[in-house]
């Protein structure tokens, strides 16, 4: 009896007092109101949880294009590949430093920022390496830049470039150093007359003029005076001037 009487509270039938209909009434809204912060918070939930499906796992917010700036003597292309980012990736899921890795290990990247710029767009701003001479190699040229990094190959000398012959150019070869710390001292005139700089050790640099002329100029210590002592000095074609000790001056 108790259990007939307790279902028909609940239920409210038609037939039953209007009383127990309203009592029937606030008790369903009861239960609404302590059951809707959860049913707010579960279609929250299915909301965010479709939110990151979408930008996380589908092309929605997909990398469309890979756009490259700053490079001028390279090919942005070459940036591209090594960016190596698939067409489609979910945006937000990208590792832009790992980009940024794979991008500075190009040879003439100094350095590269990788942002992105949604919805579809990842951009590449690369800093390339100043060169400073070249070297040669097989079949034409490499640039050299003031850090003694070889990073691009090239058909001819670029206009103002000296030539710089170094049997193994590199950061942290000695001779490499001491060869670009003479290059940088020697001063605009004889620069113009510089056919190549050789350095076949740190302390074995030479300058090879015009005019078949050779200049041996040692180390790479007492630059300054090994530069004046050249510039007044007149040295005939086909001639050799040793200013490696610049205060005993031999020609020969």
């Amino acid at each position: 009896m108790t259990q007939t009487r307790g279902w028909r509270l609940v239920l409210a039938p038609r037939d039953a007092p209007s009383s127990v209909r309203r009592f029937a009434k606030r008790a369903r809204q009861h239960r609404l109101r302590a059951a809707l912060p959860w049913l707010i918070g579960l279609a929250v939930a299915a909301l965010l949880g479709g939110v990151v499906a979408i930008v996380y796992l589908t092309p929605v917010l997909g990398v469309g294009s890979i756009e490259v700036t700053g490079a001028s003597a390279m090919d942005p292309a070459a940036v591209r590949r090594a960016a190596a980012v698939p067409h489609g990736t979910p945006m937000p899921r990208l590792d832009l430093r790992a980009v940024q890795r794979r991008v500075e290990a190009l040879a003439p990247v100094r350095s590269a920022a990788v942002t992105t710029r949604y919805p579809h767009t990842l951009v590449v701003a690369v800093r390339e390496r100043t060169a400073v001479a070249v070297v040669p190699k097989a079949g034409g040229y490499t640039l050299l830049d003031g850090d003694g990094v070889a990073y691009l190959p090239v058909d001819a000398v670029p206009p103002g470039l000296p030539v710089i012959r170094i049997a193994q150019p590199g950061p942290g070869d000695p001779t490499t150093k001491g060869a670009l710390t003479v290059l940088g001292a020697l001063s605009p005139g004889i620069r113009a007359q510089l056919v190549a700089l050789v350095a076949e050790s740190p302390t074995r640099i030479r300058l090879e003029l015009t005019g078949n002329r050779v200049v041996i100029w040692g180390d790479a210590t007492q630059n300054v005076a090994k530069v004046r002592v050249l510039e007044l000095t007149r040295i005939e074609p086909g001639r050799t001037l040793d200013v490696s000790a610049p205060g005993v001056v031999l020609e020969k």
